[in-house]
């Protein structure tokens, strides 16, 4: 006859499932560039990128926050 182990099985406790919403990583992230184009002006968005789209783009962001 085989002996049967005796495991303790502990009911499992309180489970803590911490989920974030999307927008609590996307808000800082956007608040982030935000603030870096704020600080870095349109004069240096210029020189800092060799393609005019992004230097269009990154002014009219920040006319529209300007507003």
């Amino acid at each position: 006859m085989a002996a049967r182990a005796h495991t303790r099985s502990r009911p499992p406790g309180p489970r803590v499932d911490v989920r974030l919403p999307w927008w609590a990583l996307a808000l800082p992230a956007l608040a982030f560039v935000v603030l870096l184009l704020l600080i870095a002006g349109p004069g240096q968005a210029h020189a800092a990128t060799g393609d005019p789209a992004v230097a269009h783009l990154v002014e009219r962001i920040q006319r529209t926050l300007s507003h």
